[in-house]
């Protein structure tokens, strides 16, 4: 590898490590952002040219940007090893799409959207709470699976129970399971058990067990099981942070000084090789006949 390649290399290195450029970087998506939401008010049509300059000029940025950390890599296919680096570039060149045409216009203006998701690929943080959630849904899935069951088991007894009382809320099963979600999210659930207790006064012991499993175990059981994942990865977070190389300012001085020792020590190899050639040669034969 070229030494003007590792100069240019390691300069943009050094700049997309930069916590200015980064913070540059988050500025202009969260200006991305307000632009397409500014583009969904009516009263924007007066400055709709303007607003097009600056989702080009936010483009041409991406782009630029995407650049840049493609270019502090040493080769592409460690750039591409990284999934937000993935993620990032899928972004910034469904981002190109023009959005002159009539036909691309709807789906360039959705593409556009998830480019305030690199928020998430910019800032440490936010990964690691994405990452939570995404492990923490496997484990999740055996308590949605018995909440399934318990609501599955009340909705059938609500529907034989009190299908008489109310034949919009209790009809059948399925029915019944949505009168079930709308209990268990506080949506009024006090005028549906106030109905049914006009006729079975009993009824508040069907909807207070039914929220104690619902709003308290199974949402209390989903949430340690989230906080667990998010301290777990904390932990990896910080284990991973602690076996970096170090600061990105100190292993560009780093490689810099590697750079130097290894040039000195070619040159070196050169001048030693130069001084002992004609004796090396010399006594080439007087060695060949000992050894002979």
């Amino acid at each position: 590898m070229s030494e003007p390649f590792n100069t240019w290399q390691s300069r943009f290195e050094k700049l997309r490590s930069n916590k200015l450029f980064e913070g540059l970087v988050i500025s202009i998506i969260v200006i991305s952002a307000l632009v397409i939401g500014a583009k969904t008010y009516e009263e924007t049509t007066r400055i709709e040219q303007w607003l097009l300059y600056l989702d080009v000029a936010v483009t041409v940025f991406f782009l630029v940007e995407i650049l840049i950390r493609m270019a502090a890599e040493r080769n592409l296919v460690s750039f591409f090893k990284k999934g937000w680096n993935v993620f990032d570039f899928l972004i910034v060149t469904a981002s190109l799409i023009p959005m002159d045409d009539s036909e691309m216009v709807l789906l360039a203006r959705l593409l556009r959207i998830f480019r305030v998701l690199r928020l998430v690929s910019m800032i440490p943080e936010l990964q690691m709470l994405l990452g939570a959630l995404v492990k923490s849904i496997p484990r999740m899935g055996y308590v949605v699976l018995l909440m399934f069951i318990i609501f599955y088991i009340y909705a059938a007894l609500g529907s034989f129970l009190f299908h008489n009382v109310d034949e919009f809320l209790w009809g059948n099963i399925s029915i019944a399971m949505l009168t079930l979600f709308r209990i268990a999210t506080f949506e009024d659930w006090t005028d549906v058990m106030y109905a049914t207790q006009e006729e079975y006064a009993w009824s508040w012991v069907y909807y207070l067990t039914f929220i104690f499993l619902t709003a308290f175990i199974f949402l209390n059981m989903m949430i340690g099981i989230v906080l667990d994942v998010m301290q777990k990865e904390s932990a990896q977070l910080d284990t991973d942070t602690d076996d970096e190389e170090g600061d990105p300012a100190q292993l560009q001085a780093l490689r810099g000084d590697v750079h130097a020792l290894k040039a000195q020590l070619d040159r070196m190899e050169a001048a030693l090789a130069e001084r002992q050639g004609p004796s090396v040669s010399s006594h080439r034969p007087s060695d060949s006949s000992t050894t002979d």
